[in-house]
């Protein structure tokens, strides 16, 4: 495959609004649209081909990496698809890859179908805003969602960190440092050691992965900035737990008292197909730090989180199956899909028996 051919499957990803494009072996080039995947017409891919063309998007440096490694992600520009994030894997041992295309503008809080009192976190002067939810759901763009807000909002100063970047942030007024692992930071965890150096405001945390990224992210909160920070996890609970289970003994009771004082929210995302299945709606799950959310992780009774989070509507506190219930009354997802999401499908049947 020459790059040539990359460059007219990228064009065509833009023309099919296509959010992914993957570069599989054995199959054609497959996009995805609407969160569903689609196969090009055109003949399977071969190895060779997909070493030859991996080899011409590294460099050196991230040749390297990729040998030691087996995997690594990088952010590309193209001049029809916009910033593009390319992740690089490894199967039968030869090169696969598969893309992201970010775009070129952040979209509006409505159109994105986010919460208003998402705004309200992000003009917090410090604390712990978390992100979460499984892989393709829409977290990037949330992020940087509040970055720019407070870009176009705050006197400031921003320092992202991130694995690789997939939006450029102009400065407005704010000044926004973005730093991309292997290209302005060796690694994820040393640039976060020095970070906190560069006199930020706001700290933006691409991907919480580890116990280092998690205490620095709750020392920062700590310590005077808002940190904005993203996590792998299907829902706030299972966020939470996951903070606090990469710790033991007492380091595991000190990180319990950080999160307590430190968090100002959590939202949970998920992608789900529309009813015209044209393209897709956001549904999701938040809580608000208030004093009974803070008590409950201080004594580590995150099971009892659920509770509060049902009497906490007023403070902009929702949850997973009332979300759902709501957009298919809407009339926007189908009653299957709300089932099939739902954390407690029978509450759901009960409210529209």
């Amino acid at each position: 495959m020459s790059t040539r051919t990359l460059e007219r499957l990228f064009a065509a990803a833009a023309e099919f609004d296509a959010s992914d494009l993957h570069l599989v072996a054995g199959v054609p080039p497959a996009y995805r649209v609407n969160g569903e995947i689609i196969l090009a017409e055109e003949d399977a891919l071969a190895e060779a081909a997909l070493a030859e063309i991996a080899g011409a998007l590294l460099n050196a440096q991230q040749r390297r990496k990729f040998d030691e490694e087996w995997e690594l992600c990088i952010s590309l520009r193209h001049p029809a698809a916009g910033r593009v994030r390319a992740t690089f894997y490894r199967r039968n041992g030869y090169p696969e890859l598969s893309f992201r295309f970010c775009g070129d503008r952040i979209e509006s809080r409505e159109a994105l179908g986010l919460p208003e009192k998402l705004d309200d976190w992000a003009r917090k002067p410090n604390g712990l805003v978390l992100i979460t939810g499984p892989t393709g759901a829409g977290k990037t763009t949330t992020l940087n969602y509040l970055v720019d807000l407070i870009n176009r909002e705050r006197r400031c100063k921003i320092v992202t960190i991130e694995d690789p970047i997939e939006f450029v942030h102009e400065n407005q007024r704010a000044i926004v440092v973005q730093q991309e692992v292997l290209t302005d930071v060796r690694s994820f965890n040393r640039a976060l050691i020095h970070v906190l150096r560069q006199d930020p405001d706001v700290l933006v945390i691409g991907e919480t992965r580890d116990f280092e990224a998690i205490a620095t992210a709750l020392t920062a909160a700590e310590t005077g900035h808002l940190v904005l920070a993203t996590m792998h996890s299907p829902n706030i609970l299972h966020a939470l737990e996951r903070i606090v289970g990469v710790f033991e003994g007492s380091a595991q009771r000190q990180i319990i008292l950080q999160l307590s004082n430190a968090l100002q929210g959590i939202i949970a995302q998920e992608l789900l197909p529309a009813v015209d299945r044209t393209r897709r709606v956001l549904a999701y799950e938040m809580i608000a730090a208030n004093n009974a959310v803070r008590n409950l992780i201080r004594e580590n009774q995150l099971h009892q989180l659920e509770n509060v989070m049902q009497t906490g509507r007023k403070e902009g506190m929702v949850l997973m199956d009332n979300c759902l219930y709501e957009l298919y009354c809407q009339c926007r997802i189908t009653y299957e899909t709300a089932i099939s999401r739902a954390r407690h499908p029978e509450s759901i049947r009960q409210k529209l028996a």
